[in-house]
């Protein structure tokens, strides 16, 4: 019964994240100076400058155990799909040679990265599953974090690894043709 109930919880919070949060959150990005970063500093030094700013929102959310836990997580994964979407966009720029990427089809690309299945028009059901699929990647990392100061260091390096993963991975796609069905 108690499963029952946190599923329907991560089902109502994937909604309201894939209703509006994810477009919130590409909004916000200055998809401009991801270019002038990658441009200055490389697209290995760029992820490295996200993975640390994700480890930082992770030290954080796990410093002081459940005190900060509840403030500190929904902050903390905000930064890290902002994080994840930095490093995406960096690597679609340096493969690409454009840095102008349209909302449909970074989430396409999101959701073919976190193998949710993807059609070529962006659909709630699409988006409900990478809003999913992110909500189980940091609720398994939130129990961890009630422990102070042990919490910090896991939450951060959890994070940290997290988007390097993720770059490596997106790096791989991005190398390899990507194919999108068409129902």
């Amino acid at each position: 019964m108690r499963f029952r109930k946190l599923g329907a919880g991560m089902k109502i919070q994937a909604s309201r994240l894939s209703n509006k949060g994810f477009k919130q959150i590409f909004d916000r990005i200055d998809q401009l100076n991801i270019k002038k970063g990658v441009d200055k500093i490389g697209i290995d030094k760029f992820i490295e400058q996200c993975a640390y700013l994700a480890a930082g929102s992770g030290v954080i959310s796990g410093t002081g155990g459940m005190l900060t836990i509840v403030v500190g997580v929904p902050l903390d994964f905000v930064n890290l799909i902002t994080q994840q979407f930095r490093v995406t966009m960096a690597i679609m720029y340096y493969n690409r040679g454009s840095y102008q990427i349209g909302f449909e089809e970074f989430m396409s690309f999101i959701a073919t990265s976190l193998k949710v299945e993807a059609g070529v028009t962006l659909t709630k059901t699409m988006m409900e599953g990478i809003a999913e699929k992110l909500l189980m990647i940091l609720g398994t990392r939130t129990a961890e974090r009630l422990v102070p100061v042990m919490g910090a260091v896991i939450g951060g390096t959890a994070n940290y690894l997290f988007i390097k993963r993720m770059a490596a991975s997106v790096k791989k796609m991005q190398n390899e043709p990507i194919v999108i069905r068409v129902d």
